[in-house]
């Protein structure tokens, strides 16, 4: 039975972790400001027919902060990449000189600011609310191992665990929700 137990934490643990890296990789997708390659993760363009990635069909880098530049691997796909770049409607213009397209990233308004800092927020509550969604998960089936005769202190000790690295969690949480707000509303 002990072994169960072992495997509710486990599981719980993962689960636990999913949900603060899927807000770390929400959180990098949002514009803080500075240039960088993950604001163009999730635009694919038809490469020949096949939906492909932007990173698959051209190279794209951060020449300074406030630039993107992407370099397709074949000229012909500029247009292409110009127009999945306008459809994907992330709030920024592609300017395509023949040779390769760049993306100057404008600086950010105090209200837009503001908007960022609570979209911030409400990830970070998103990943908080399915932190204690697996707290429940591994409660109750841990409630159920008890009722199938796993003794009350082993059931008492792994709440307790469980209780602990949902705080842990949380505050995880809290760290990287601070450091992104203060990322957010620097100038």
């Amino acid at each position: 039975m002990n072994e169960d137990v072992e495997l509710i934490i486990e599981e719980t643990k993962d689960r636990m972790q999913k949900a603060t890296d899927h807000l770390e990789h929400e959180l990098a997708r949002l514009r803080a400001g500075r240039a960088t390659p993950v604001l163009l993760d999730g635009i694919t363009v038809d490469y020949y027919g096949v939906n492909s990635p932007l990173a698959q069909v051209s190279n794209i880098n951060t020449p300074d902060p406030k630039t993107i530049l992407i370099q397709p691997w074949e000229k012909t796909m500029l247009g292409t990449i110009e127009k999945a770049i306008m459809a994907a409607n992330i709030g920024l213009t592609p300017m395509n000189n023949g040779e390769v397209i760049r993306i100057n990233i404008p600086p950010l308004t105090e209200e837009r600011r503001h908007q960022l800092v609570k979209q911030v927020r409400n990830e970070g509550e998103t990943a908080k609310i399915s932190i204690r969604n697996s707290r429940k998960w591994a409660n109750d089936e841990l409630k159920q191992l008890l009722k199938n005769g796993l003794p009350e202190d082993l059931e008492k000790n792994a709440v307790e665990n469980v209780q602990q690295m949902t705080a842990e969690f949380t505050a995880k949480v809290d760290k990287i929700i601070t450091l992104k707000e203060k990322d957010v509303m620097t100038v």
